[in-house]
């Protein structure tokens, strides 16, 4: 990915026991790194690594295919991880992949969200402008 010019790159921490030297390897190549949690996984398997993370990717679907709807038990999750990023004062973005619509954009950016996978949701409709647009008025409330 790096290769190819990517400019982040997010993994899942539980797929490698040299988390640590995933995240200085993508450092090193000039990107950005995030840990991505799967619904199951708890915030405290991050924990160790925050400081050193540009974005904490939370999914709230589980991890497979799209057009899932939203777990309604990983929005406290969010609320939580947004606050351990604020207490922290950690400057990273928290991203939400998954179950992302018009009826829980909103709610996710309430809990803290602040940047958001929205595939099905967007690329559902046949106007795609107009579909982004209604995305961000519900994520800005």
């Amino acid at each position: 990915m790096l290769a190819a010019g990517a400019d982040l790159v997010s993994f899942h921490p539980e797929t490698t026991r040299r988390a640590h030297e995933c995240v200085s390897r993508i450092h090193e190549a000039g990107a950005q790194a995030g840990y991505a949690l799967s619904p199951a996984v708890g915030l405290a398997a991050a924990e160790p690594m925050m400081g050193e993370l540009d974005m904490l990717v939370l999914m709230t679907v589980e991890p497979g295919f799209g057009g899932q709807q939203l777990i309604e038990g990983v929005i406290p999750k969010v609320a939580a991880a947004s606050q351990l990023i604020a207490k922290q004062e950690l400057d990273m973005r928290l991203q939400v992949d998954g179950g992302v619509t018009l009826a829980t954009a909103r709610r996710l950016a309430d809990a803290g969200a602040d940047t958001f996978v929205a595939g099905s949701a967007w690329f559902g409709a046949e106007d795609y402008a107009a579909n982004r647009q209604k995305l961000l008025d519900a994520i800005n409330g």
